[in-house]
């Protein structure tokens, strides 16, 4: 049996196991997580998600303007 995946960026069905582009792997906080995939002409339009970035600037601004 072949597994199925679900396009990142067009939430479309990959049903070509060709054209199925592994992009990264997303840790989960219980359990294995999961591979992330797109079809091949959408493997350049997907970007990875930036919460932990905004987060992160949240926070170093907060810091910042506390004075501490």
């Amino acid at each position: 049996m072949t597994a199925l995946h679900v396009c990142r960026h067009c939430d479309g069905l990959i049903t070509d196991p060709e054209d199925a582009v592994f992009l990264w792997h997303e840790p989960a906080m219980s359990g294995p997580g999961w591979d992330v995939y797109a079809h091949r002409e959408h493997a350049h339009l997907v970007k990875p998600d930036d919460t932990a970035e905004r987060l992160l600037a949240r926070i170093l601004i907060t810091r910042a303007l506390s004075g501490d």
